[in-house]
């Protein structure tokens, strides 16, 4: 059964586009376009990764980020963060979290399938 894949990004072509690509990479995706239903589906659906656009309302991905590691608890599922801002290295530093990558879009096939395997392995 392959790992699921939590996708939050608001942006619907960046959506779709990110759940051909998973599929094409062996993932199951779970695409949530309202960050506001993403701690409901977290709980129903238990991803083994999360894919976290930052720019988003009404809560960013920074704010759901803090939220998921301090309120839900939810410090062992990884995240990579998936933005278009070249400035959040130094913040994604900063939180020393070894559960947190990188990723910036836009992304090709194989910069997802290596940024996923390096939390899940192959």
């Amino acid at each position: 059964m392959p790992h699921k894949i939590m996708l939050i990004e608001d942006d619907l072509p960046i959506l779709d586009m990110m759940e051909i690509l998973l599929r094409r990479i062996g993932y199951e995706p779970i695409l949530v376009p309202d960050v506001s239903d993403a701690f409901n589906r977290l709980k129903a659906e238990q991803p083994s990764l999360i894919l976290l656009d930052i720019m988003m309302t009404p809560m960013n991905g920074w704010e759901f980020l803090e939220k998921l590691r301090g309120e839900f608890g939810m410090q062992d599922i990884p995240v990579i963060l998936f933005t278009a801002s070249p400035s959040v290295e130094e913040k994604v530093a900063e939180l020393n979290d070894k559960k947190l990558g990188l990723l910036q879009k836009p992304v090709s096939i194989n910069e997802l399938k290596d940024g996923i395997e390096k939390f899940l392995g192959k």
